[in-house]
């Protein structure tokens, strides 16, 4: 029985499980998203938001803490410099994990992990407007747009006519 037992072994010892999450989140942040197992990409969440909220704030200390997990000075120059200053203001909840469905070879669960903030579909910023209507507005609007619309027609009718 497993009770207690929080972090997920993923099959591997201790030290290849280190390195294999080190390198997905590296692989994560340089791209800003990557394909894999559901198991491993719930991994790599547990590992990667830490880092991420250590990279708010840029101090030798911070860079050193996230530079000893991730062991690429590439990537923890890329999550300082680039993504710190997109999740700034974000309180937690850097990364997405969309399900894809089942991989052919083994059948097993494939998932899309992301940073949040890196999602160009998801995240237009001014194209998408919340439509604020409700049934009795709309209602009330539409007849009021109606009546306009038929004082301007008439008003175009009449000075039509006018100028014959």
């Amino acid at each position: 029985m497993r009770h207690g037992k929080k972090i997920n072994h993923l099959g591997r010892k201790t030290a290849h499980r280190k390195a294999m999450l080190a390198n997905m989140a590296a692989s994560l942040i340089e791209h800003k998203r990557i394909n894999t197992t559901v198991a491993k990409a719930k991994a790599l969440k547990q590992f990667v938001e830490p880092l991420v909220t250590k990279s708010k704030e840029d101090t030798t200390h911070n860079r050193r803490l996230v530079f000893s997990k991730l062991r690429d000075k590439y990537a923890v120059s890329e999550l300082f410099r680039e993504v710190a200053p997109k999740v700034g203001d974000r309180p937690g909840g850097y990364t997405r994990i969309i399900k894809l469905g089942n991989r052919l070879g083994d059948n097993a669960d494939m998932a899309l992990i992301e940073l949040v903030d890196f999602n160009e579909i998801y995240n237009v910023s001014g194209a998408t407007k919340k439509k604020s209507s409700t049934r009795r507005s709309r209602r009330g609007k539409s007849s009021a747009k109606a009546t306009e619309a038929n004082a301007e027609t008439t008003k175009k009718e009449d000075s039509s006519k006018e100028e014959e």
